[in-house]
């Protein structure tokens, strides 16, 4: 008896049915291997965990011989109180991580496309949503890690420091917990808003200045407090957004005018992560590599 020959679709269908797609958790693997292999990763999101924590500490360490004398209140103003959570977890660290991080997740994207490994990945994998998604999956799984060590270890750290004055905090005090959580997520948002920028410029420079506009320059055009449309768009960017999570309930402080709600400013860094995440699938799946 003798087999009749397959023809080129059969063959082509048997092959098919011979290579399955690969499931998510393989590409998960594949680009935790991809991101794990960038020379720079480890080091500018250990160097730049480890920059942030030192400068937490340093600014409590620094505040400690000056707690038990503070300055005598000015006329028409409350008496000074410390805020540990404010020094605690300031806003330079934030800054510091903000950046290393959105770099990071830009680095992530046109760092495939300048070395051509793109080309070979949607190759492998021509579905170019689950390829990408996979790789957002594992960037804001690494940053909020690295976000609540820094974030955790900062609070913990300095409080400890500031229990020997009596005016440490825990977790179960007002805002606290809510000021831990936003201080870890606004790291992997700002890895995301990387990776968007990435995806859309594709280029090293104009990712980072994107970047920096977006983190740093922004805030100052909507930061004044004579316009409440104007203050309000600056609320919903998100290093503002993280300030106003942050803020100490018991801080004598003011929040100046038109302050963000703490509601508020949970959903800007929603839909900042949100709107990252749709920009970045959106581009590479309809941009050619």
């Amino acid at each position: 008896m003798t087999s009749t020959p397959l023809t080129p679709r059969a063959t082509a269908r048997s092959a098919h049915r011979e290579d399955p797609a690969p499931r998510f958790t393989d590409l998960l693997a594949a680009e935790w291997l991809t991101v794990r292999s960038l020379r720079s990763t480890p080091w500018l999101l250990v160097l730049s965990a480890l920059a942030a924590l030192a400068v937490n500490i340093n600014a409590v360490h620094s505040d400690l011989p000056y707690i038990d004398r503070p300055h005598p209140a000015a006329p028409g103003f409350p008496p000074y109180v410390y805020d540990p959570l404010f020094h605690g977890l300031n806003a330079i660290a934030a800054d510091l991580m903000a950046l290393a991080a959105a770099s990071f997740g830009a680095l992530t994207v046109f760092g495939a496309y300048a070395t051509g490994t793109i080309r070979t990945t949607f190759a492998a994998v021509p579905d170019r949503r689950a390829v990408i998604l996979a790789r957002v999956t594992v960037v804001t799984a690494l940053t909020l890690v690295l976000g609540a060590l820094v974030s955790t270890a900062s609070f913990f750290t300095t409080n400890a420091m500031l229990a020997s004055r009596h005016v440490g905090l825990s977790l179960h005090d007002p805002g606290c917990l809510r000021a831990v959580l936003a201080y870890a997520l606004a790291v992997p948002v700002c890895a995301l808003i990387g990776m968007a920028f990435g995806a859309v410029l594709r280029h090293p420079t104009a990712s980072l200045v994107g970047v920096v506009a977006l983190l740093f320059l922004l805030p100052l055009l909507f930061g004044g407090d004579h316009y409440q449309l104007l203050k309000e768009i600056g609320n919903c960017l998100p290093l503002n957004a993280l300030a106003r999570l942050t803020h100490n309930p018991n801080s004598t402080a003011p929040l100046g005018g038109y302050p963000a709600t703490v509601t508020g400013s949970w959903l800007a860094l929603a839909a900042w992560a949100l709107l990252s995440t749709v920009v970045t699938v959106t581009v590479v799946r309809r941009r050619d590599v």
